[in-house]
């Protein structure tokens, strides 16, 4: 896989609105890296593996943590549920992947606290139909915090005296929003002190000063590789406001998350679904809500690895997907479940978006407040042929890399990898 790398560090992100398939392909580049970082997100995120048959969904640890002999590094743009972590280390030791030395965790990484959790499911359940459908993990909330400067990082949880006084006052605040506003139950601060300094002991080997770590290992000419969480059109800036996560989802967000300089990323490599899914509420143009938005959803096994929540489905956005592609400085991407589509005649390809009488190629950023919009389609054959087995190039049907060259020409990028099934092996090098 060296030739998908071109140069030392790369970045991978996702170019909808997230479950391209990040997990999968990061597992793949693996293999010519030396560490591998998460950068941004939390428990929301669930990238899926699949190995010899056997199925491993992490939340937080970067999917690298399944070869041997390669750092995994979770940075400090990452909120960090120590409870999740530890249940996901416990797993992986269940099933023979190590778990030691090969872990760090970045010490300014901020804390998801039950509090945040509260917080977050009391405020969707009040939007009522205006809820943006998040994980209820936690996650906006702590990201609230981190820019309120009322959060607490993973480095407070060893200096004792110092973590309960700051606990104790912002417990007391959340209790009197919970109690007036939400007429919910308080938490006890006590309580939570104790299970957190518990977590602080059993996370306690894994924690460093990961900027010098990255530092360090980027001037002895280690090869790193970014790992980004959720899809670009999920970003807290450049995303479907405000049907967003609340993280710098795109490659940009590698720095800022880490530590590193922006001049360290020498690739940007893009993951993209042969066609799109979403979860949550917000606008989807392209979206099938019909037989065929069905279909895909049950043959892609299109429900959320965090939730469980049924993916909604339709076309190829290629609208979206340039959109994505110029906020990330995109170098080539990776088009991933070819096979989902192998029994259509007909595929649709999304090029445009009309609002009344005028057709946009151009991703708007009011898309949330359009609600009148309409698709404008691209129709291409399909190949009605399994891919699923394919492993050499020579083995695309005709029609195939019809599709694919007309997304790439669409686009203006280069499709270097096909991925044709859920498993590490189900993978066809373009280059």
């Amino acid at each position: 896989m060296e030739n998908l790398t071109m140069g030392s560090n790369t970045c991978l992100v996702g170019l909808q609105w997230g479950d391209e398939g990040k997990g999968k392909i990061v597992d793949i580049l693996t293999e010519s890296f030396d560490i591998i970082v998460r950068y941004q997100g939390g428990s929301n995120a669930g990238h899926t593996v699949i190995v010899n048959n056997e199925k491993f969904v992490l939340h937080l640890i970067p999917s690298g943590i399944l070869r041997k002999n390669k750092y995994c590094i979770i940075g400090s743009g990452v909120a960090l549920d120590p409870l999740q972590l530890l249940e996901e280390i416990a797993e992986l030791r269940k099933k023979n992947i190590e778990v030691g030395d090969n872990l760090r965790i970045s010490e300014i990484a901020h804390l998801v606290f039950p509090y945040h959790k509260k917080l977050d499911e009391l405020s969707e359940s009040e939007k009522g139909d205006e809820k943006i459908g998040t994980t209820r993990r936690g996650i906006g909330p702590c990201y609230t915090d981190k820019m309120a400067r009322t959060g607490i990082r993973v480095a407070d949880l060893y200096h004792p005296e110092h973590f309960k006084q700051r606990l104790k006052k912002i417990v007391e605040e959340k209790n009197r929003i919970f109690v007036r506003l939400y007429n919910a139950d308080a938490l006890s601060w006590e309580d939570i002190y104790d299970t957190y300094c518990a977590y602080a002991e059993q996370i306690k080997p894994y924690v460093c000063n990961t900027v010098v770590f990255m530092d360090d290992a980027i001037k002895a000419k280690k090869k790193v590789l970014f790992e980004g969480a959720q899809g670009s059109l999920l970003d807290v800036d450049f995303g479907t406001y405000p049907f967003i996560t609340s993280s710098s989802v795109t490659a940009g967000g590698a720095a800022v998350g880490t530590g590193i300089c922006p001049k360290q990323i020498h690739k940007v490599l893009g993951v993209m679904k042969s066609y799109t899914t979403r979860v949550g509420s917000g606008p989807f143009p392209s979206e099938l809500n019909d037989e065929l938005g069905e279909y895909l959803r049950k043959k892609g096994g299109e429900y959320g690895a965090t939730t469980g929540r049924p993916r909604r489905c339709g076309w190829f956005d290629a609208v979206a997907v340039k959109h994505a592609i110029m906020v990330n400085g995109v170098d080539g991407a990776v088009l991933t479940k070819l096979d989902v589509l192998d029994e259509q005649k007909t595929i649709k390809i999304c090029v445009g978006y009309k609002f009344a009488d005028k057709v946009y190629d151009l991703f708007p950023t009011d898309l949330a407040a359009r609600p009148d919009c309409q698709p404008v389609y691209k129709e291409v054959p399909g190949w009605q042929k399994d891919t699923s087995k394919m492993r050499d190039i020579r083995d695309i049907p005709s029609q195939a890399k019809s599709y694919i060259n007309t997304l790439e020409k669409i686009l203006g990028i280069r499709v270097e990898m096909l991925s044709v099934g859920p498993d590490r092996g189900q993978i066809v090098n373009l280059l």
